[in-house]
């Protein structure tokens, strides 16, 4: 498949655990319709989307996280026994993707285009965009950026520790911004409307962190505040006709249990693109 020829144009994927599969959905159906993004930037459970988009393996990304749903050893509380996580890095990181259900290496590292995933470096709080192209085959960056503190350990790149992108930078259009786009296609997991709020969960993290990783909780503190403003700011893009977004129409849960609710998410998500690609290759010029 080759790239469209829309050079101004970023797509963004916000993460969220199982919510994702709606994410899933809407890029299986730009599969279908042949529709490549030339720069890519994906931010934890977004950046493992952008990875069967970029390999061009449709539902692979849905099928994995469906059947591995209830799989002890993709996601349980024995594996934080071994690897100090609720999913199993190894298998989901490893086997899965090299073992169980292929993942398309070559055509992912053929692609011409531009893929970054976002990390935050657990030192200084920041984060950093790392080519997602030169990713070995155990997805260590896969790791990191989906590393949230408690239910995944610090992952190193190199010798520096980091932990989920979100916490940093959870919507990036900045970044695409910064790297000189115009334009920009959003795929978030939250409905119209929502706001975020600091949680318990959170608050006991930053407690845990706030010794060894000072800065990276400052971060933290600031994240609601980043997220809700990135929001606003989104929301006053798409008013200029600069942003297109695409998001579900209700609220989904982050660590889903039901299958079935799981295909009907990736369901919506198909339908929503479907619906909309008329408007949506009016906005990308094609």
């Amino acid at each position: 498949m080759e790239l469209l020829n829309v050079k101004d144009t970023s797509l963004i994927l916000e993460g969220g655990s199982f919510r994702t599969v709606f994410t899933s959905g809407i890029l299986d159906a730009f599969l279908d319709h042949e529709m490549l993004m030339p720069y890519i930037v994906g931010i934890s459970a977004g950046a493992i989307n952008a990875c069967s988009y970029v390999s061009e393996q449709k539902e692979r990304t849905f099928r994995v996280l469906s059947e591995y749903r209830h799989d002890k050893r993709y996601m349980g509380f024995r594996n934080f026994l071994k690897e100090k996580s609720l999913f199993g890095l190894n298998f989901a990181y490893d086997v899965v993707p090299n073992q169980l259900d292929l993942f398309d290496w070559e055509t992912f590292r053929a692609y011409k285009g531009t893929v970054k995933f976002g990390v935050t470096n657990a030192k200084t709080g920041q984060v950093e965009y790392k080519n997602a192209l030169e990713m070995d085959t155990s997805c260590t960056l896969l790791r990191a950026t989906c590393a949230i503190p408690i239910m995944f350990p610090e992952i190193k790149l190199g010798e520096e520790p980091y932990f989920d992108g979100g916490l940093a930078d959870p919507i990036p259009i900045q970044k695409a911004i910064n790297d000189g786009y115009e334009k920009h296609v959003l795929i978030l997991t939250r409905p119209l409307g929502y706001r975020k709020h600091t949680d318990r969960q959170s608050k006991f993290t930053m407690k845990l962190l706030s010794k060894r990783y000072p800065k990276l909780v400052e971060t933290m503190k600031r994240r609601v505040i980043r997220y809700n403003e990135t929001l606003r700011y989104i929301e006053k893009l798409e008013e200029q006709g600069k942003v297109f977004i695409f998001r579900p129409l209700h609220a989904l849960q982050s660590l889903e249990k039901d299958v079935n609710v799981m295909r009907k998410n990736y369901e919506l998500g198909y339908k929503q693109a479907i619906e909309r690609m008329e408007e949506f290759k009016q906005f990308l010029g094609i």
